[in-house]
């Protein structure tokens, strides 16, 4: 087919290199140009792996909306998923299953939509021609009944992401004063439910054709592709899509507070009182917004950090502090969030802020403390382009916001060219006598706890009404006249060349102490992943005194024998590194990432956390008050309580695995600091320890590096208790946790399954895929969500580890159709097995083998790699044996795994959500009288 020839304008062929120190770099090669119709394209070759990264991004957001006509952007962000004139219904989604991506998926932000999928490298041009069609041919497949259920699914959104979660409303309230009411950052991104229920079909077609054109748009392709042949397929989709109206750059719009305005508001949700302030600060990319960064991390991260000093240790107000310089196109704020200690008057909070800020006028910034910053900044820049998808959003990000993708390397320039009198010009400038927004967010009835002389800030409840919704049928087939084009772009490309999967070299050793290590040399970046899996966590506690190997893990890094927790914080620091404890049900971990250059170094402090305990007293006691805020806050949120009580459910509970593993009130107030010397005495051991390592490095090396510490670590042998498989219940239960005032029901649907050790597990998910797994290819989500606009989102999946676990569904419904939404759940799950047909076999079989391409692509992806390998006793390449699996699967199979594993008469039925306007519907469920479970807290 002939290409239509138009004229290019080639803007600039870059090379460019970050030396945030002297002895690393790392080099993005691009090429930018612009179509004669404004399209901008930004090409970025990189080679290392077999996927490409492909992005939309439109100039525009919320700020390009008016006032009563909000929430467009983001609405545009969910319609244009949902059909194309060449790709029809779903033809995007249906598309990215059979292709092997990532998964269609966008973004808004109040300046800019994007749209970005990443994807085996053989189905590149597909992704153009679908990116065109969602351009230039998809304005007239939105009709009224499109339209309204993507509406009820906005709201579903709404109702999740804010309003039926704790200090969901948070944002609104400090935009709505923060900004004029003129100013376009004035309203939320998501818009108002007013103004959506009433935006007209024209009004949204209107919006569409201002704004979604060509000259308003980049297309970002990164990763392993030729550059020729990919400049002839973006002339051929795009080049014929016409341009739309000259649009502009909005006007920087800074604002300035006349006064200090404090704002109070009784959250639903909350358990704990907020205290957040907001200062004017200025837009992206501003001379004084790397300063303003450092200063915020500065006064807030870490132990060195004067808040935390002041907030946390000494005045005992708060686990934590916040803060951070929000910046977008036009304008942006400082933010600084204190969630407080249960009971704190969070007058208190305020002054001890601005005792702290005087202090700082007095003292400033340390040098070790700027190199410091500095050092995380670039570890944290390798991080942000690691992935093929990361490079291509930085190169469009900096291309609209700083009208040049080369600003990636003028930044990094900028945020080491910031001076200790720099931090204190911006400290004076926007915080020091500065006038400022002050909300106080508040549990119900607990008012005075508010800043003193606050008023109530207006927030628009809504009030959810049963039967109030507007009806809709989706699957109306549209019928719209097509868009003329000069050949038939019907016809869907064709793959390309089908790369070859080709697995990570892993290597393995094992040191003397019988620790096991696994590694992948990658040396695309100049970092360094790791973990150091210690098996244990909440299996080897007593349970009855649950929480030990929680705290354990809080109190490990705070210090070691010759290191104040200040200390050891800033030695990791100074490294560009991050060390992260964490403790979960079946271990303890020791993770972190850190420069290449910098490894051993970092591997030394690892040992001196896990071989010298500083065992310190008032980290100790800082962190049992913190855990104890978290399971206050848990007894509020929504999504916690389903997770906490489905898993009683499941386990049973007497088993260990049934238990939180921050533990409860009771027994986290009982543990004492020799509990937790104890547990790391009796089962801390390198013989049940794994060590997983990715990224620019060898095996010598990091064999190396470990030497003294499995030298120094003595051995001992701990056996792992067996635990009680949970059982199928004989038949299913609804199960209800009443949360009054709830804008959302969420769901728990399950049961016991299996563990990830079984030979079944796999082929499970496979099964699982069409019902579930697979996003937008998946029943539940096409009926659920497209079919009903009941749910933002909605999932399944089996969630075994070593030991079964469940298979489970989990989403969150409109409050007013529980019944109905439980109902259709369960309907879909009866008829999963015998509906199973070869059409569905062959996406299936199309999404699990070409997705493989991108298993491996980022050093996270390896390291969890390295996980499977090392806990389930994987092969090498099981990926590659996985291959053969699922192309030897059949109809028969998937249908009998589907009836073993996934049955709708032996599940339990767990709601959390309003009792009083839903319980009893739940009866027509047919699984009897639902059980109210927090009957003992009415």
């Amino acid at each position: 087919m002939t290409i239509k020839k138009i004229g290019t304008f080639l803007c600039f062929l870059v090379v460019f290199t970050i030396n945030a120190q002297k002895d690393s770099s790392l080099k993005v090669n691009f090429e930018s140009f612009t179509l004669s119709n404004g399209l901008q394209v930004i090409l970025h070759t990189d080679h290392s792996d077999p996927v490409v990264a492909v992005a939309l991004t439109a100039h525009v957001g919320s700020a390009r909306e008016k006032q009563n006509r909000t929430g467009f952007a983001h609405l545009f962000e969910h319609l244009l998923f949902l059909e194309s004139e060449n790709l029809g219904k779903g033809g995007l989604d249906k598309m990215s299953a059979k292709i092997g991506g990532s998964g269609a998926n966008g973004s808004t932000s109040r300046d800019r939509t994007n749209f970005f999928q990443t994807v085996p490298k053989d189905a590149l041009e597909k992704m153009i021609w679908a990116e065109a069609d969602k351009l230039g041919f998809f304005i007239n497949t939105v009709t009224e009944p499109v339209l309204a259920k993507e509406k009820q699914v906005v709201k579903n959104e709404k109702r999740q992401s804010y309003d039926n979660r704790p200090y969901g409303h948070l944002m609104y309230v400090i935009d709505k004063n923060l900004y004029p009411k003129d100013h376009p950052y004035n309203w939320q991104v998501i818009g108002s439910l007013e103004d959506l229920q009433n935006a007209t079909l024209q009004d949204v077609k209107d919006f569409y054709n201002k704004w979604y054109v060509p000259n308003n748009v980049i297309l970002t392709i990164a990763g392993d592709f030729d550059k020729d042949q990919a400049k002839q397929w973006v002339h051929k989709y795009f080049d014929e899509i016409p341009s739309g109206e000259e649009i502009k750059r909005q006007q920087k719009q800074l604002v300035e507070l006349k006064e200090t305005k404090k704002l109070y508001y009784e959250d639903n949700f909350a358990r704990l009182p907020e205290l957040t302030m907001a200062w004017p600060s200025v837009y992206s990319y501003h001379e004084d917004s790397y300063a303003l960064s450092i200063l915020s991390e500065y006064l807030s991260s870490g132990k060195n950090a004067p808040l935390y000093k002041k907030l946390v240790e000494e005045k005992e107000l708060t686990g934590s502090v916040r803060m951070y310089n929000y910046t977008s196109e036009l304008a942006g704020e400082i933010l600084l969030q204190v969630r407080a200690y249960n009971g704190k008057d969070l007058d208190s909070i305020a002054t001890a802020i601005q005792e702290t800020f005087t202090e700082f006028a007095q003292n400033g910034i340390s040098d070790k403390d700027l190199k410091r910053i500095k050092a995380g900044q670039e570890t944290s820049f390798y991080n942000s382009v690691s992935s093929v998808l990361g490079k291509g959003f930085q190169l469009a990000q900096y291309q609209i916001f700083a009208n040049d993708p080369n600003f990636i390397n003028k930044e990094m320039d900028k945020l080491l060219a910031v001076s200790k009198e720099d931090v204190m010009r911006v400290f004076n400038k926007y915080i020091k006598d500065q006038h400022y927004i002050a909300t106080s967010f508040v549990p119900k009835g607990e008012t005075t706890l508010a800043l003193e002389n606050s008023e109530l800030a207006e927030i628009e409840e809504e009030k959810i009404v049963e039967n109030a919704e507007e009806d809709f049928d989706a699957s109306q087939q549209a019928s719209y006249e097509k868009t003329p084009s000069s050949f038939d772009r019907s016809v869907e490309p064709p793959y390309g060349a089908t790369p070859e999967l080709s697995t990570p070299k892993v290597w393995k050793d094992f040191m003397p102490s019988g620790m096991q290590v696994y590694g992948i040399t990658n040396n695309e970046i100049p970092l360094v992943k790791f973990e150091f899996q210690m098996d244990g966590g909440l299996l080897l506690e007593n349970r009855n005194k649950t929480g030990v190997s929680n705290l354990l893990a809080e109190v490990l890094g705070k210090g070691t024998a010759t290191k104040t927790p200040q200390e050891l914080e800033e030695a990791i620091a100074l490294l560009g590194a991050n060390i992260r404890i964490n403790s979960g049900k079946t271990q303890i971990s020791v993770s972190g990432t850190t420069l290449a250059k910098n490894f051993e170094e970092t591997i030394a402090l690892v040992e001196e956390i896990l071989l010298e305990p500083r065992w310190d007293e008032e980290e100790f006691k800082l962190a049992k008050q913190q855990v104890l805020s978290e399971l206050e806050e848990e007894k509020a949120n929504p999504n916690a309580i389903a997770d906490l009580e489905f898993q009683k459910l499941i386990y049973g509970k007497r088993n260990i695995l049934s238990k939180n593993t921050l533990g409860t009130k009771a027994s986290v107030e009982e543990i004492s600091l020799q509990d937790l010397k104890e547990y790391y005495k009796e089962n801390l051991t390198p013989q049940r320890t794994k060590f997983l390592v990715v990224g620019a490095l060898d095996k010598n090396l990091a064999t190396d590096a470990l030497k003294s510490l499995s030298a120094n670590w003595p051995a001992k042998n701990v056996q792992l208790p067996k635990n009680a498989e949970p059982q199928l219940p004989q038949q299913s239960k609804v199960y209800f946790y009443d949360v009054p005032g709830a804008k959302q029901s969420v769901f728990r649907f399950g049961a016991p399954a299996m563990s990830a050790k079984s030979e079944d597990f796999y082929p499970a998910e496979v099964m699982n895929y069409r019902l579930g797994g697979g996003s937008f290819a998946s029943q539940l989500t096409q009926q659920l969500r497209e079919g009903k606009g009941y749910t933002y989102g909605i999932r399944s999946g089996f969630f075994g580890d070593e030991y079964v676990g469940p298979f489970m569904i989990s989403t969150g419904v409109r409050t007013n159709i529980t019944d109905d939404a439980a109902k259709l759940v369960q309907q879909i799950l009866e008829d999963y097995p015998e509906d199973f047909n070869q059409h569905d076999l062959d996406v299936t079989k199309s999404y699990m083998i070409k997705s493989n391409m991108r298993k491996f692509e980022t050093l996270d992806a390896k390291l969890n790699m390295l996980s499977e390998i090392s806990n389930f006793n994987r092969e090498y390449d099981y990926i590659k044996q996985r291959e053969q699996l699922v192309n030897n699967l059949g109809i028969l199979e998937v249908q009998d795994l589907a009836k073993k594993y996934i049955n709708p008469k032996r599940m339990y039925y767990l709601i959390v959500g309003d009792a009083e306007t839903q319980l009893e519907k739940l009866t027509n469920l047919g699984f009897g009288e639902p059980i109210l479970i927090n009957t003992e807290e009415k």
